[in-house]
């Protein structure tokens, strides 16, 4: 397994010259696929051999030309970037150049561009929670119609979209494929399996709360959980019973729009998103035309259940987690449970799977399996059976088309590179986010399984399609996710209460919205809010916005993780 975690210096040093490809053949492939690969792949070496060799005869109108990519800064794009993009470039002479940059800045130049219409970047490698966006201003390259056009003659025979598990995600209403996976990930319930197995720990939790210690289901239980292990002395350090982040950061917004509100219970009943009140309270027709956020034109962002979900997140940020969580953003507090200190976070990235498991980790065994596992997420009070139980981040390759034509040809072919069949099971392997059913499968995530704590049972459970995106009731990705993290900042500094926040936050929604009703921007597809009417009436209509509950606390529940393996892999 190391060598498929080693850089790709030498590799590029070797096969470039002075930043360019020093020759575009075979032999570049082989030392690539000798360096990289092996048998890490779904394709035998005869069909490596054979896929590469088609990229490179593709590549032979762009050689020489200078590509430029962008994504975030992520574990897998990082292998992208030093080891993919320079094989890429020596194997097809093609100069590609793959920056990495923080995701809110990676929809800051998507942004840029989309308005503009200068070729800011050649791809942007973006979320698929953009699919609104992309649908609606046809500003996107839909791929479908791109791979039957433009596209033809640079579209990889064996891409095998059906082989794709986050395929639905990146299409559009319309049922045009808008970007193609190369990254996927989803937000779970990580815990230290140890302790909570431990049987003096779990004696003392049962007799202080009178049930059993598990996996929470719902969040009566976890908060439970987070004040019993807060300040108890395990393995001679101080315990944490939660972890999370407060800082006013635009990585805040995604802490939320990623389907907090869903999980509390705010919206529709419905998947992939709900229907027609979706996890960011945002409701729209029967066009999909959104008409209104705040609860007064039927929307839900500021409703009940949408103010407990933030109360709870303070409430447990301030009480339960280290005191540093509440500055910290999102790539700070991602390493923060691999210390050893912090007993369950429930909202946590299977993204940060890759760095949980070096083996002189506090959270690792000697034998290199993990101390600690994933599991489903629990839901809040308002949650009921047959609401979107969690999130699924799509990273997605995007063709704009304010992209010239040759050089969106380029990029494409590196798109489908990075997410081939031949690299795709050693990709996955470092950065563990998968995008084929092929690499699920393949015989050493089997080997690999017990040391990746539940990872590789929940992706070949059917149960991961219930983990979506952020769908298509949302107008504008970019303009809309900005006001979060500003809102919720408030929230978690004390600045605003919860309901402050969320009123606000609701009221700047819908003048986005009004805005873009006014510019007619997005067509027969865009935004036509609702007249505002008093909210007891949308609060008396069926489903969301839900009235208030007398109970939010509720029955705590738990279950067995041994229980939920048994489900996931039966």
């Amino acid at each position: 397994m190391n060598r498929l975690l080693k850089t790709s210096t030498a590799l590029a040093m070797a096969l470039t010259v002075m930043g360019s490809p020093a020759f575009a053949d075979m032999d570049a492939a082989i030392a690539f696929l000798d360096e990289h690969i092996g048998d890490m792949s779904a394709l035998t070496r005869e069909e490596q051999e054979a896929e590469v060799q088609w990229f490179i005869d593709a590549a032979e109108p762009f050689r020489g030309m200078t590509i430029n990519v962008v994504s975030e800064t992520l574990t897998t794009h990082e292998w992208e970037a030093n080891v993919l993009a320079p094989a890429f470039s020596a194997m097809t002479g093609i100069n590609l150049t793959h920056t990495l940059i923080s995701e809110g800045d990676v929809v800051e130049r998507l942004q840029t561009q989309l308005q503009t219409g200068e070729n800011v970047f050649d791809m942007y490698i973006n979320d698929a929670d953009l699919i609104g966006t992309h649908w609606r201003y046809q500003q996107t390259r839909n791929l479908t119609d791109w791979m039957a056009g433009d596209g033809a003659s640079v579209t990889n025979p064996g891409l095998d979209l059906d082989d794709f598990i986050g395929i639905s995600m990146a299409t559009g209403p319309d049922g045009k494929l808008y970007q193609l996976p190369v990254q996927q990930f989803a937000n779970l319930y990580w815990f230290r399996y140890d302790w909570f197995n431990d049987p003096e720990i779990k004696a003392a939790f049962e007799e202080e709360y009178g049930y059993e210690l598990g996996v929470p289901v719902n969040w009566s239980a976890y908060e439970d959980i987070a004040a019993f292990f807060t300040g108890r002395e395990i393995d001679g350090q101080t315990v944490y019973g939660h972890m999370d982040y407060g800082r006013r950061d635009p990585s805040l917004g995604w802490r939320f729009t990623d389907a907090w509100l869903s999980m509390a219970g705010a919206s529709d009943l419905g998947l992939p998103n709900g229907v027609p009140v979706d996890e960011w309270g945002i409701r729209v027709n029967d066009n999909f035309q959104p008409v209104g956020s705040c609860m007064a034109r039927g929307g839900a962002t500021n409703s009940p259940a949408a103010v407990y979900s933030i109360e709870k997140y303070v409430d447990w940020l301030q009480n339960y987690a280290p005191p540093a969580a509440n500055g910290m953003n999102f790539s700070e507090a991602g390493p923060v449970p691999a210390q050893g200190n912090v007993a369950q976070q429930i909202f946590w990235y299977t993204a940060f799977t890759a760095d949980m498991v070096a083996d002189d980790l506090p959270v690792m065994n000697e034998d290199g399996t993990p101390k600690w596992r994933m599991a489903p997420s629990p839901h809040g009070a308002y949650w009921q059976e047959g609401m979107k139980v969690g999130y699924q981040d799509v990273g997605s390759a995007t063709l704009l088309e304010s992209t010239p034509v040759d050089r969106a040809q380029a990029a494409w072919l590196y798109a489908q590179f990075i997410a081939s069949k031949t690299v795709d099971v050693a990709k996955s392997h470092y950065g563990l986010t998968f995008v084929r059913e092929s690499t699920i499968q393949h015989d050493s995530f089997t080997e690999r399984a017990p040391r990746l704590g539940g990872l590789v049972e929940f992706y070949r459970s059917p149960e991961r399609d219930l983990w979506t995106d952020t769908g298509f009731n949302v107008p504008d990705y970019p303009r809309l996710a900005q006001l979060w993290w500003q809102n919720i900042g408030d929230a978690s500094s004390g600045a605003r209460t919860a309901q402050e926040a969320m009123n606000a936050l609701c009221d700047q929604q819908e003048a986005v919205m009004a805005r873009l009703e006014r510019a007619g921007v997005q067509g027969e597809f865009g935004p036509a809010l609702n007249e505002p009417r008093d909210e007891a009436y949308w609060l008396e209509q069926p489903g969301a916005p839900w009235p208030a509950l007398d109970d939010e606390k509720g029955t705590p529940m738990t279950v067995a993780y041994d229980e939920l393996i048994r489900r996931w892999t039966e």
